[in-house]
């Protein structure tokens, strides 16, 4: 086949996340079969090239992240259209292309989730609303197009905003095995609390410091890593200095992936506080590292932790609870160790093969439908 992909952000883009990878790592295995795929993305800096091959995926920059979204349509006139591809790929990322108005090859959407009301949380309320006016239009715009999603809570979403169930299959986010040991390794000699995430507003990373200081009380000795860059960072650092935590509190900024899975294997668990994801990939991550989660209870996230296997959930900025679980998992070394031990086996079961095979079915089921 040859495939267009449109999505923002190509796995280059430094504030790319679960999104890109999930792109990324189904189409670079789809375009190792033979298939041509080609990705339309934004240009994040002036230094990248507008045009060149990433694992086997011909990337093709233009526009900037934030006109992106105004010159898709153009250039699929000017240039894709005249191309003969057999389907096209929209990812459906921040702001909807509403592909399905001007696309006339059989399309395929890819969805994480969308924002709703959390989107206010992260920006103001202007520029929020332009995202969740934006998100309400897909009712109407994309309601007869095939859709991938990669959670049930996505899939449930767009059920309960009137969709077709029909139209859609899960093509769950997944790791690199190769990248992991699936065991457990040695810890830190002290307990040791992690967050691994972009600093943003609505992934409530100040949560994990607010509850922090009430483990602090119960566990002296605790310490707490905060891996990942963002712009809420600097709020953080200065809340943790107010909670009287800095000292304890390492924030490390971007880490490498062989960082990453060092910290993450020696961490005694590891927390996940965002109100709101399509999947949560760092839990899957952290599991595979023999590292059990704590994690909101919220949508996305809630599938990618197996309740009392892999992990547990509390309710979503129940600062209280949360305090509570991460004491239990540090005091207690044989239910970490039952968790550790369920997390290996669960982070098994996502595999990118899977998903590339899922998604491959879902492609040739809409040129056929089309």
């Amino acid at each position: 086949m040859k495939i267009l992909l449109i999505n923002w952000q190509d796995i280059k883009t430094p504030q790319g996340g679960g999104a890109e990878v999930h792109a990324h790592e189904i189409f670079k295995r789809i375009a190792a079969m033979g298939h041509e795929v080609v990705q339309f993305s934004c240009k994040f800096d002036d230094n990248i090239p507008e045009e060149e091959i990433i694992d086997g995926i011909k990337i093709i920059r233009k526009g900037s992240r934030n006109t992106f979204n105004f010159i898709v349509r153009k250039m699929y006139k000017k240039r894709f259209s005249k191309e003969n591809f057999d389907i096209i790929i929209d990812d459906i990322n921040k702001i909807p292309f509403y592909s399905p108005c001007w696309v006339k090859e059989p399309l395929l959407a890819i969805s994480h989730h969308f924002f709703g009301k959390s989107i206010f949380r992260e920006a103001g309320f202007i520029a929020g609303s332009y995202v969740y006016l934006s998100e309400k239009i897909i009712d109407w715009v994309y309601k007869k197009t095939p859709f991938a999603v990669v959670s049930e809570s996505t899939l449930s979403e767009f059920v309960q905003r009137g969709f077709n169930r029909n139209n859609f299959a899960i093509v769950p986010n997944a790791i690199d095995e190769s990248r992991f040991s699936y065991s457990i390794g040695e810890k830190e000699e002290l307990p040791t609390v992690s967050y691994f995430g972009r600093l943003k507003k609505y992934k409530s990373p100040d949560h994990l410091l607010y509850a922090f200081a009430k483990v602090k009380k119960s566990v002296p000795n605790a310490k707490l890593q905060i891996l990942g860059r963002g712009d809420f960072r600097p709020y953080m650092e200065e809340l943790a200095k107010k909670l009287g935590i800095e000292d304890d509190t390492k924030f490390f900024g971007f880490v490498s992936e062989e960082d990453k899975v060092k910290l993450l294997s020696r961490s005694h668990v590891v927390v996940n506080t965002s109100m709101k994801e399509g999947w949560g990939i760092t839990n899957i991550e952290a599991n595979a590292c023999g590292t059990p989660v704590i994690s909101a209870n919220v949508p996305g996230l809630r599938d990618s932790v197996k309740q009392g296997v892999s992990g547990t959930l509390y309710e979503y900025a129940n600062i209280d609870e949360l305090a509570k679980q991460i004491i239990e998992l540090l005091q207690n070394q044989d239910y970490r160790m039952k968790l550790s031990n369920g997390a290996i086996e669960w982070a098994k079961s996502f595999s990118w093969e899977d998903s590339t095979k899922l998604m491959l079915e879902k492609m040739e089921k809409t040129i056929r439908e089309k």
